[in-house]
């Protein structure tokens, strides 16, 4: 259904939404869609930090606690 839409389409329904919301409404809408793709990449990014950071937090406790005597019996 949307393969058939071209340009002319997409004016056309802009102009239609612009109508109906008012320049105000979408603009803030805008800003909003912008404000929340912002905070998403964001979220992404810290989450990928917090990541990192537990993982050489893990490789930094996990040492060899065995004894010297029984390190050459493995």
């Amino acid at each position: 259904m949307l393969n058939n839409i071209g340009p002319a389409g997409f004016i056309i329904i802009a102009i239609v939404i612009l109508v109906l919301f008012g320049r105000g409404k979408v603009a803030g809408l805008m800003g909003e869609v912008g404000k929340g793709i912002t905070s998403f990449k964001k979220g992404l990014k810290d989450g990928s930090e917090e990541i990192e950071k537990s993982s050489d937090d893990a490789t930094e406790t996990a040492r060899d606690i065995t004894p010297e005597h029984d390190k050459d019996k493995a």
